[in-house]
């Protein structure tokens, strides 16, 4: 049984500041340099991506049912 609806726009989201973290922690741990403002595309652009699915994820959920009598 799930405790919980289904949200794609916060799966969206947590994907993408789970790889900013990842950047964030390689050039910490010394494997890669990321530059400062790499990630700024990266969150915003997740962000922005997540809002869309929301909001897709919410018109498909409140469409009303088709009438099969018409």
């Amino acid at each position: 049984m799930l405790r919980h609806e289904f949200q794609p726009g916060r799966l969206v989201a947590g994907i993408f500041l789970t790889a900013t973290a990842v950047a964030y922690a390689g050039d910490a741990g010394g494997l890669w340099e990321t530059p400062w403002f790499a990630v700024i595309p990266l969150v915003i652009g997740g962000l922005s991506l997540a809002a869309a699915t929301a909001v897709l994820t919410r018109t498909h959920r409140t469409r009303p049912p088709k009438n099969p009598q018409t």
